[in-house]
């Protein structure tokens, strides 16, 4: 326990922010392939799945992400007979409460492609499949102009290994410079081709909310690849397109759903954020300071043990900073690499760094 203090001043600390990113790649077959059986877990409820690293059974298992599907009041008014109708239409309206907020009328905001919030219609997501990532993946937030989602346009696999169709990235690719600010904090727009420019907003296929770790793609990404069950890919028939993917949302459950969006899912990059932030202190040991130790190995029959002759200086040796409170409470204990001679010819300024 210290028995001198010496005061930190004003211009003895500052504040720092530091961000620290981590590459994180998901393939397919986590969620998809080999190991699928045993890394998805399925719930009695059959609102979302959840996809784990290892066999979710397993004590070593961590928790990626969950796959869900929604829709709003819009679809929901308009299909007799929906499968799972209610619980969808909740999905839509929880993940739209958190992440869009309300308008001025005190109704829970759409989720909007372009990301221009109107009223029209305009772009608007009314069938979307949500992506939640783990916090132990995402962290603080997803980086910026970093999240890629490789999608086939099939989730059906034939006997020989082919039949999943075309392979596309979908990027957030303006978000480097142009990104959106919703009650969940910052998303960006989801783009099929990394050539988008500024001005193309209406070309964007979904939301990737960063601080809330959440991607969200609407359903109309697939109308150009799929016609009604059991016929072959219709290219450029909108309408039999449409057909197909609104009987597969309107009659398969939120369980099938995710399943099949999984099973298009062939990889997932993105780079997370851990903001640091720390608090440096400037310790300042002026000449006439701290040449003495309170430790009572410093003296051997009232004589300081380092000093050989009377005319000799004192010496000591700083191997602990502690910070302390200012009801004088050790707060903080900084241990330095090796110990620093110490004598009334030196000046040292010791630099400690707390970090939260």
């Amino acid at each position: 326990m210290a028995t001198t203090f010496k005061p930190l001043l004003g211009d003895d600390i500052t504040n720092t922010r530091t961000l620290l990113h981590e590459a994180i790649p998901i393939t397919g077959t986590i969620a998809s392939g080999t190991y699928a059986d045993n890394n998805v877990k399925t719930f009695t409820h059959g609102m979302f799945e959840s996809v784990y690293d290892y066999p979710y059974l397993s004590s070593s298992a961590n928790h990626i992400y969950d796959v869900t599907f929604g829709h709003s009041s819009n679809a929901s008014s308009s299909a007799a007979g929906m499968s799972q109708n209610a619980k969808k239409l909740n999905i839509y309206n929880q993940m739209a409460q958190v992440l869009m907020g309300y308008n001025v009328s005190g109704n829970i905001r759409k989720f909007d492609s372009d990301g221009t919030l109107d009223e029209d219609g305009t772009g608007r997501m009314d069938h979307c499949f949500f992506l939640n990532f783990s916090r132990l993946l995402a962290k603080d937030e997803v980086k910026k102009n970093s999240f890629r989602l490789k999608l086939f346009t099939s989730g059906t696999v034939e006997g020989d290994g082919t039949g999943r169709g075309t392979l596309q990235t979908i990027g957030d690719y303006l978000s480097a410079n142009q990104f959106r600010t919703s009650p969940a904090g910052d998303y960006g727009l989801l783009f099929t081709g990394s050539t988008v420019v500024s001005g193309e907003e209406a070309q964007s296929q979904g939301l990737v909310f960063y601080q809330a770790g959440v991607a969200v793609l609407t359903s109309s990404l697939f109308l150009q690849e799929f016609g009604p069950p059991g016929s072959e890919k219709i290219s450029g028939d909108t309408n039999a397109a449409n057909f197909g993917i609104n009987q597969a949302q309107t009659g398969s459950t939120i369980q099938q759903l995710a399943a099949g969006f999984r099973h298009m899912t062939d990889d997932i990059d993105f780079n997370n954020t851990i903001e640091l932030n720390s608090a440096i202190y400037f310790c300042r040991v002026n000449h006439n300071d701290y040449n003495y130790s309170s430790n009572p190995t410093y003296v051997s029959g009232s004589k300081i043990r380092v000093k050989n002759n009377f005319s000799d200086l004192p010496v000591t040796y700083i191997t602990t900073v502690g910070l302390y409170s200012p009801d004088n409470e050790l707060m903080a204990v900084a241990k330095l690499s090796e110990p620093i001679r110490k004598d009334p010819n030196t000046e040292l300024t010791l630099r400690v760094r707390l970090d939260y």
